[in-house]
């Protein structure tokens, strides 16, 4: 870390542990680590993936926002019902700006909010009633819908409804995948669950549908996208590169996904995954069931496109792999060009990072890219296996946080003074009142794409825009107003 030994960055860690109580502060130690490049399995000096301790803010979200708000949401020819309360759905609904083409209403449904807006008698009398007549009424009122999703809130876990007997009924009714999807808030630690409970539901109502039927042409060099939410437009700006290097995308999981897609799947000859945490399980049993491999993807900044292009391209012939030099060759001056203009502005600049999914990690190489040091990262959900991966991404001695609450990201912003923080809607207001740069790096400040060579220079202006705005330097947190004016009181009245 920049200015930091490991003595003094671990001083810092038990420093800001001291706030807690005994209890607590043995448990919040376990989730903050310096960084260790000797250390094999992250598990030996990092925790992940428990429950956040009561009293403490956590940024998580729950099962119900892993499954409707991640995985199934943006797949655009469903209609996915949250089936409980109206809140859980309406607060769901178009969060994650996950771009899509198609006409909404019509044969496309990501940004609308269907729910079956449960009242107190449905609480006591039970909802699969109101379930059957929500399902009938939708595909009534919308036929082009190609298929229906059932996510659960937390009182269907909580009354016992019968969904999978529901989903079985409807979807013999209205000859379309009625799937339900036991993704009730309460369940797991995070979201993290609620990706994988979306995962099996793939696995069990939908994958195999197309087993045995041959009627799909298939190529050699027919892959998937998986673990790609579209935000900004990322997976179109990747598929272009996949398309020009001569793969053909014949699926893509699940912004701007079809059902259709997810059916076609297992033809594909490589499963390519971008978010490893929400989609490893499913692309681990179609390697299983269909023997298809798969391989983890990073598509921020030229460095780890290059070596992503490479790595896919090992899968196959000596076409696709000069199709990959092609690619990287044909980008250079375009990258080269963004590299010139934006490094000399943001040479040196110091980042922190806490977000959820990839990014955490991902993004680490397109900011050394440009010339920036990535500080400190963390994830909201994330796993070991996470942070095995991040280890070596990492620099040696520079700081680790799971689950970070507000507290502690606080008081290490106050302690490294960073030049730019890359974090969440609910982090962005505190750091900005605090007077530091701060991007929104779970849907791109309302910008994107940063996926591939295009993503990667509007990345670039966006770094420099907010890093080197004029308006940092007029704004001073409020409590450092406070003390300057009662400073001003207090030599007044002397």
């Amino acid at each position: 870390m920049s200015g930091m030994t490991r003595e003094e960055t671990e001083a810092l860690i038990q420093e800001v542990l001291e706030v807690y109580p005994e209890e607590a502060k043995e448990s919040r130690r376990k989730h903050l680590a310096v960084n260790d490049h000797a250390v094999e399995q992250s598990k030996k000096c990092i925790t992940s993936n428990k429950k956040s301790l009561p009293g403490v803010m956590t940024i998580r979200g729950c099962a119900y926002a892993g499954s409707k708000g991640v995985v199934w949401g943006p797949v655009k020819d469903m209609i996915h019902i949250s089936h409980g309360p109206v809140g859980c759905g309406q607060y769901s609904r178009a969060g994650r700006r996950n771009y899509y083409i198609g006409t909404t209403g019509v044969n496309t449904f990501v940004t609308m909010n269907f729910t079956t807006d449960f009242q107190e008698k449905d609480i006591v009398f039970g909802g699969d009633k109101k379930l059957d007549k929500t399902i009938s009424e939708i595909n009534e009122l919308f036929p082009l819908n190609k298929g229906i999703t059932i996510q659960s809130e937390c009182p269907i876990g909580l009354i016992g409804d019968d969904i999978e007997a529901v989903a079985k009924k409807k979807n013999k009714e209205i000859e379309k995948p009625v799937v339900p999807v036991r993704c009730e808030g309460f369940r797991g630690v995070s979201q993290s669950l609620g990706h994988h409970i979306a995962n099996d539901s793939v696995r069990d109502w939908v994958l195999g549908a197309r087993d045995g039927d041959d009627s799909f042409q298939t190529t050699p060099y027919d892959v998937s996208i998986i673990g790609d939410y579209n935000i900004g437009g990322d997976a179109w700006s990747s598929r272009t590169l996949l398309e020009e290097m001569g793969l053909r995308v014949v699926a893509q999981w699940s912004g701007d996904g079809t059902l259709s897609e997810i059916e076609l799947t297992p033809k594909v000859k490589l499963n390519l995954v971008h978010c490893y945490r929400s989609m490893n399980y499913i692309s681990r049993h179609m390697e299983e069931k269909y023997g298809i491999p798969w391989v983890e993807y990073n598509f921020f900044g030229p460095t780890k496109i290059a070596e992503s292009l490479r790595k896919i391209a090992s899968f196959f012939d000596d076409k696709i792999k000069e199709g990959a030099e092609r690619v990287i060759e044909r980008y250079k001056a375009e990258y080269e060009a963004v590299i010139a203009k934006y490094r000399p502005r943001l040479e040196g600049k110091r980042v922190m990072l806490f977000v959820g999914g990839l990014r955490p990690r991902h993004t680490i190489g397109a900011y050394e890219d440009l010339g920036m040091e990535v500080v400190g990262t963390g994830y909201e959900f994330g796993h070991n296996d996470d942070y095995d991966r991040t280890i070596k991404e990492m620099g040696n001695a520079t700081l680790l946080y799971d689950d970070v609450t507000g507290y502690e990201f606080e008081e290490f912003v106050k302690a490294i003074k960073p030049d730019l923080i890359g974090s969440g809607i609910k982090e962005k207001y505190i750091f900005q009142k605090m007077g530091i740069p701060f991007r929104q790096m779970h849907s791109w400040d309302y910008s994107g794409p940063y996926h591939g060579y295009d993503g990667f220079a509007i990345f670039a202006r966006d770094m420099d825009m907010t890093l080197n705005n004029p308006c940092w330097g007029a704004i001073k947190a409020p409590w450092k107003k406070d003390a300057e004016a009662e400073g001003e009181k207090l030599a007044a009245s002397a």
